[in-house]
């Protein structure tokens, strides 16, 4: 979960006094790595896939099941045992928020071939049965989005109560700070959220109606006039950044071959994120109660949404900059290529000081503004070991804020003075109760990658319809019953990483004309499966599957990927 600097964690306050010097440090390390990287090319393709599990007890006698506060212990056998012992070795734990999570990955990145994919669901299996050979009786390690029982009383192991003081690091009526990795990172993010934000997060979930809901749904607070306020008839109320940084999910990081590549890739994939999590969709139940959505997505945005009550523009601004329209977690709020440039119709808050130096700097106005603009945010978490850096040769303070702006697409430039190329990460998808489904969906995805790249496929749309398109993802059943904007030709008919792409001519509302003749409403199956008719339209997956004939892949390996 993003950068996990060791050492002493200031403040909210001390932090706050050094937000500029982080923010000005960190833009000059982008700028030391940009220059030093911006020309590498012919990067071969390496990926790896992340997923995130959660320790399960089950009492079979009592019909109890609870989650089991172990992760850090779990994680330190597992490293001493595996990396520590062996650099080869095949499997890669990390922290995760909960203290009832762990994170795996591959050992080492995959590669190029194709035949790659069908060890995927195999390095999952490893991952899974390596954890749970460490577990206890009646223990399992579970890939669940969201544990259905999170913040009801007692469904920690051991038992710990709430205690919603302002000295805790949540101060949340459900969620106990036990619950929480003991890595100080996970509490000061949680505790300097808070206390920037200035009140407790808010995430109000519509209760899903059957004969036996009371209508309205009401839950009464009065020990707590701050929830008493925040909670909505109709809704199940949350109050803490582990109602949604506690649930688990999958993601995918690939390398590209140049910067211009990762671009590109960054830009087409936005469009699938709103598709590809409808489709992985797994969370429907939250504080023991069944929602009326399906996805987790605007769960976790509420729950690490730091903006204070100017930046949300209920208030004035006096104390603050900007007005910021979408919490640190959300989808992405502008296009990298220049083929996305014409259809970034939303507009973007940056800092127009670190806008215009980066453009002195040589940087293109795309890429400026997107770095522009994560950094209007604050550093929310700051050891005292890791104030004063080498520019040159550390990249802490840009990481610091790159890796808490948590979009649905992550733009990762390389590490200073490593070999690692530019990267791509794609962050919507709901986790899998099996390693079969989860390799089958990262699977699909890095398929996708190839497919786009080969094909020249042009899923490009105004990215304010990719935005009602994440709405409508998380609906219930909207994976059946949604349908979501898509472009109607998807062959581009050229490479735009080669050849470029045409800019927008004429007015912003000739271009906006334009830009809506190319897409219109489509199911996911329609999207995903094609269609027949006048005008035909080009299956992902279909083009997926002639992409694995093309390369002569062995049967048994075709096959491995048909069965997803």
């Amino acid at each position: 979960m993003g950068l996990l600097s060791q050492g002493s964690p200031l403040s909210w306050e001390e932090t706050q006094r050094h937000a500029d010097h982080v923010r000005r440090h960190g833009i000059l390390q982008f700028l030391h790595i940009y220059h030093a990287v911006k020309d590498r090319h012919k990067d071969v393709l390496k990926w790896g896939d992340e997923v995130e599990y959660m320790l399960v007890s089950f009492d079979h006698e009592s019909k109890k099941v609870q989650l089991v506060l172990s992760g850090e212990e779990l994680l330190e056998t597992l490293q001493e045992k595996g990396e520590r012992t062996n650099p080869n070795h095949p499997t890669l734990w990390r922290p995760e928020y909960g203290s009832y999570m762990i994170e795996g990955t591959p050992g080492q990145p995959y590669g190029g071939t194709m035949s790659e994919f069908n060890t995927v669901e195999d390095n999952m299996r490893k991952r899974r049965k390596e954890a749970t050979s460490l577990l206890g009786e009646n223990q399992a390690l579970c890939t669940i989005t969201s544990f259905p029982r999170l913040g009801c009383p007692g469904f920690t192991l051991p038992e710990y109560k709430p205690n919603p003081v302002e000295e805790g690091a949540s101060k949340s009526l459900f969620f106990p700070d036990e619950a929480i990795n003991k890595h100080p990172r996970f509490s000061t993010l949680t505790r300097n959220i808070r206390h920037r934000r200035g009140e407790k997060v808010v995430i109000n979930v519509p209760i899903f109606k059957d004969k036996n809901t009371p209508s309205p749904f009401i839950e009464t607070f009065p020990e707590d006039d701050e929830a008493a306020k925040a909670s909505k008839p109709d809704h199940i109320y949350m109050d803490a950044m582990g109602f949604g940084m506690g649930n688990c999910c999958l993601q995918v990081t690939f390398q590209a071959c140049s910067i211009s590549e990762a671009r590109y890739l960054y830009d087409q994939l936005a469009t699938i994120c709103p598709i590809v999590m409808a489709l992985s969709a797994a969370s429907p139940f939250y504080r023991g109660y069944v929602s009326d959505i399906d996805c987790r997505w605007g769960v976790i945005s509420a729950s690490v949404d730091d903006r204070t009550r100017e930046e949300r523009g209920l208030e004035p601004l006096k104390n603050n900059r900007y007005r910021i329209s979408k919490s640190r977690y959300d989808s992405i709020d502008s296009y990298l290529s220049e083929c996305g440039e014409k259809y970034n119709d939303i507009d973007l808050t940056k800092d127009e000081e670190i806008y215009e130096q980066l453009l002195q700097e040589g940087i293109d106005h795309l890429l400026a503004q997107h770095v522009a603009h994560l950094f209007i945010r604050d550093p929310l978490t700051l050891f005292e070991e890791k104030i004063h850096l080498d520019d040159a040769n550390e990249s802490d303070h840009f990481e610091n804020i790159q890796s808490t702006n948590w979009q649905t697409m992550r733009f990762k430039p390389p590490p200073p003075n490593s070999d690692i190329g530019w990267r791509v990460e794609f962050r919507p998808m709901e986790v899998q109760l099996t390693d079969f489904e989860n390799s089958a969906y990262v699977v699909f995805v890095v398929l996708l990658t190839r497919v786009i790249l080969s094909y020249k496929l042009d899923f490009l749309i105004p990215l304010s319809k990719v935005d009602e398109n994440m709405i409508a993802a998380q609906k219930r059943d909207a994976v059946l019953q949604g349908m979501f904007y898509f472009r109607k030709d998807i062959c581009k008919g050229g490479n735009a990483v080669v050849d470029g792409c045409g800019k927008a001519t004429g007015s912003a509302e000739q271009a906006a004309v334009a830009a809506a003749a190319e897409y219109t409403l489509m199911s996911i199956d329609t999207i995903i499966n094609g269609k027949v008719g006048a005008p035909p339209l080009p299956a992902p997956c279909a083009l997926g599957t002639s992409r694995l004939r093309l390369t002569a892949l062995p049967t048994s390996c075709r096959k491995g990927y048909s069965r997803g």
